[in-house]
Formats: structure tokens, C-alpha cells, sequence
């Protein structure tokens, strides 16, 4: 994607609170400003009452439930469809434990920005490609990834420009607990061989998932959105 291309598609605008179909469940990214850096972390919608709050998960740090204040100033950031909007609330009310949950002022003005369907982003993620027929698995990473590919880097070099490859890797389970195996086929589209510091060969190969199913495509959405909302310098 062009320097151009990204910055139209990211250009700001107004959304109105309905065009983001919030559902109960979505990820939001909850920023303080308490320390003097922002600090990130990631909740949960529990619901709301529309022009009055929003009810949210209180966020977590290291296990232990974020110290909310009442009248805090925070931002919230979620991803809805192929946009990504945030807007600033304040903390109404704090539901300590064993609810752990937060009333937040309804938002008054929402910014958003519109992206394309397959934004590919960088990602650390230890894979495999499965052999055909018999044979060892070949250990390799993904270090960028949308729903509609990936970029591996493997020290052993995989199929030419259009052979297929079974690739499997793991990504963060929508429940929370652990993580989903992905398996699917992918079409190898370009390779390119890089040398290393230490005179050895990485093979770079990008390829074109073929038969991803409709849940990890979701969760592959999911993740390249949570790193965009982390870092915008992660689009690649």
C-alpha cells in the first residue's frame, strides 16, 4: 500500500454512535492518561443506555483490575466492520470486585477512519508448513498477516512461485483461554531469498491463504485490527 493510499484511507471523520453497530462482547482499547505516557489496555462492551453510558469490563494489568477514579478522563478506540473510531469519556461509576465492570460517560463526538478490507499489519507468530506427503514439518514465522495472506520467512526454502503449502499457526482464542490452532492452505505468489549476518539464507515467501475458514478469518480480522488500534505504525 502507498504512502498516499494509506494516508486517504485513514483521513478522520464523524461517526455517528448507531453507524458503529456495537455489539456486546467487541474488544475496546481503554487509554488512560494518569502517568505521562498513555497507557493502552484492552476491554470488553458489556452494554449501554443510549445518550446516557456505556458499561465496560474494567481493564486489566498484570492480572490485577486497572485503579479507576471516578471523573477520569480516558479514550476508547474499537473497530466496527472496516472503520476504526475513538472518542473520550469520563468514568461515572466503578463496580469493584467481584463485578469488576465501569460506567463511562456516553460519548458526545466520535472520530473515525475507514480501512481497507485487507489491512496487513506486522506480527510475530511462530508457524509451520505441514509436509505433503510424509516428512518433517518445516518450523518458519509470520511476520505480517491479513485475512487474505501472509509473509513467512523460513530457513529451509518451501514450494516456487504457485505451489501450495499447508500452513498452520496459532492465534489468541476469542474466549480468552489460550489460543486456536489455524490451519489452511496457502498459494505461494512471490519468493525472495535474503542473506544473513552469518552468511546463511532466509527465504522470504509471501503467500495467499486459499481456504481460510469463516471464524479464523474473523480472527485474523480481529488480531490485525488490535495491533493497528496499538500501534498505527504496524500497518505495513
Amino acid at each position: 500500500m502507498s504512502r498516499m493510499q494509506t494516508e486517504r484511507e485513514l483521513a478522520p471523520r464523524e461517526f455517528e454512535f448507531e453507524s458503529m453497530n456495537l455489539q456486546v462482547g467487541v474488544r475496546l482499547q481503554f487509554i488512560t492518561y494518569r502517568r505521562i505516557k498513555p497507557m493502552q489496555y484492552f476491554s470488553t462492551l458489556i452494554g449501554y443506555l443510549k445518550d446516557e453510558y456505556l458499561i465496560v469490563k474494567v481493564p486489566l494489568e498484570n492480572g490485577t483490575p486497572v485503579g479507576l477514579v471516578e471523573g477520569e478522563r480516558i479514550t476508547i478506540r474499537v473497530f466496527s466492520g472496516m472503520n476504526v473510531c475513538s472518542f473520550a469519556c469520563t468514568v461515572q461509576r466503578v463496580f469493584d470486585r467481584p463485578l469488576l465492570y465501569v460506567h463511562l460517560s456516553f460519548p458526545d463526538t466520535i472520530q473515525g477512519t475507514s480501512l481497507r478490507a485487507a489491512m496487513r499489519v506486522k506480527v510475530d507468530i511462530p508457524a509451520q508448513v505441514l509436509p505433503a506427503r510424509g516428512g518433517a514439518a518445516v518450523d518458519c514465522g509470520l511476520t505480517n498477516i491479513s485475512v487474505s495472506g501472509a509473509r513467512i520467512e523460513s530457513r529451509t526454502s518451501l514450494p516456487e512461485n504457485g505451489g501450495e503449502i499447508t500452513l498452520e499457526f496459532g492465534l489468541p482464542s476469542p474466549l480468552g483461554d489460550g489460543e486456536m490452532r489455524v490451519r489452511t492452505q496457502a498459494a505461494v505468489r512471490n519468493v525472495n531469498a535474503l542473506s544473513r549476518e552469518d552468511g546463511s539464507e532466509l527465504f522470504v515467501y509471501g503467500v495467499q491463504f486459499l481456504d481460510l475458514d469463516p471464524v479464523h478469518h474473523t480472527m485474523v480480522q480481529n488480531l490485525t485490527y488490535e495491533v493497528l488500534l496499538a500501534d498505527r505504525q504496524n500497518i505495513v
